[in-house]
């Protein structure tokens, strides 16, 4: 296994003893301690993978105050920060058929944490959670509903660390209360969603049951005529593996155009490649769908804010999702774009109606903000 990626001091540091963050993947296991940060890649086994971080850090258990754990899908019953007992171990696992992929490689982490830092706290932090706000009609499927009551079948969101700390940043990079901002935060990563944050709450998000729902993704189809499964299933012969590989793992940008990875899109699309460029423009008209009916959901909109790999750095997708939108005083600033910086920025002209953001998200510190406000403050 290949061992730190990224190495870094952070100017932010919690002071000892610290928090330990851990967001374990299916093959990876990311960190963050005392602020340095690292990345175990190749993970097969993750009591192991720890087991080097910890040797890698030194670390003595002694300055652990807690462990945070990124959890995807808390269902409706984990809706806060948890402290991790043998039962809330035993919901996970019961909740794991809501997010096959990404449920099982946390428990996992949990599970290695437990065995390696016994007597530490172990707080679990869910996606999930942030959106425990959405109201009952953004969060209710127009199906059957005692179908939807005994499988759970609703509308849960995630990227919701993400987002919380990013509508905290954006409010601090504004100058103004997040309780007066109605915003609406586009996390585009890989994965990719958008969320109307009013008041400092989510009151939609474009992810749903599962992480598969909403905007166009690197392997992700995003929204879909739920008729095409049957369709695929009944007529062209295919199986339910076959059809979840199909929109989970092969769709998207790598269905659309060959390559998961927008930056490999985008550079296709100059050199003239013409299902790439009808990738970006499928990938940013979905943007801009959701833009508009979050609009519309918001009634006031105060900014618009990117995040994630995409929305920090590709500046193509920023403007073409916003492309059109002026006449609700919506547009970004093609100089202040298209210069580069890391940090917090607004990119829309001075004077706009509606604030443009970038605003980098920082999912592992976002954890450890709050795993530390779930813990007793120390005498």
């Amino acid at each position: 296994m290949g061992l730190v990626a990224r190495c870094y001091r952070r100017v932010a540091d919690y002071g000892a003893p610290v928090i330990l963050v851990l967001n374990a993947g299916s093959s990876s296991l990311k960190y963050l301690w005392a602020g340095r940060r690292g990345l175990v890649e190749r993970v097969t086994d993750h009591r192991a993978a720890l087991q080097r971080v910890l040797a890698d850090l030194a670390l003595d258990p002694a300055t652990v105050r807690a462990v945070g754990h990124r959890v995807v899908h808390g269902g409706a019953r984990f809706t806060r920060p948890t402290l991790i007992d043998d039962a809330v171990l035993a919901t996970l696992r019961e909740l794991v058929p809501l997010a096959p992929l990404h449920n099982p490689p946390a428990i996992a982490g949990i599970e290695a944490a437990r065995a390696l830092l016994p007597g530490i706290p172990q707080v679990a932090v869910f996606d999930t959670g942030f959106h425990a706000s959405l109201p009952p009609a953004a969060t209710t499927y127009a199906i059957d509903t005692a179908i939807a009551l005994r499988y759970g079948i609703r509308r849960y969101g995630f990227h919701g660390i993400s987002v919380a700390a990013v509508a905290r940043r954006t409010a601090d990079l504004l100058g103004r209360p997040l309780t007066e901002l109605n915003l609406i935060v586009l996390h585009l990563g890989n994965g990719a969603s958008a969320t109307a944050v009013q008041n400092g709450q989510s009151v939609a998000t474009s992810m749903g049951f599962t992480p598969l729902e909403g905007l166009v993704m690197g392997t992700r189809s995003g929204d879909l005529d739920p008729a095409v499964v049957t369709f695929l299933q009944r007529d062209a012969g295919m199986s339910v593996d076959e059809v979840d590989e199909l929109l989970t793992h092969r769709g998207g940008l790598l269905g659309l155009a060959g390559a998961n990875d927008l930056r490999s899109v985008l550079s296709a699309r100059e050199a003239g490649d013409d299902r790439a460029a009808l990738a970006v423009e499928v990938y940013c008209r979905r943007i801009r769908l959701y833009v508009g009916a979050y609009h519309a959901v918001l009634g006031r909109l105060d900014a618009i804010v990117f995040t994630a790999g995409v929305g920090e750095h590709a500046a193509a997708v920023r403007q073409e999702s916003l492309d059109g939108l002026g006449g609700w005083g919506i547009a970004v600033d093609p100089v202040r774009n298209n210069a580069p910086g890391a940090a917090a920025r607004v990119i829309s002209a001075p004077g706009a109606r509606v604030t443009v953001c970038v605003v980098p998200t920082d999912e592992e510190t976002a954890i450890a903000e709050e795993v530390a406000a779930l813990l007793p403050r120390e005498g």
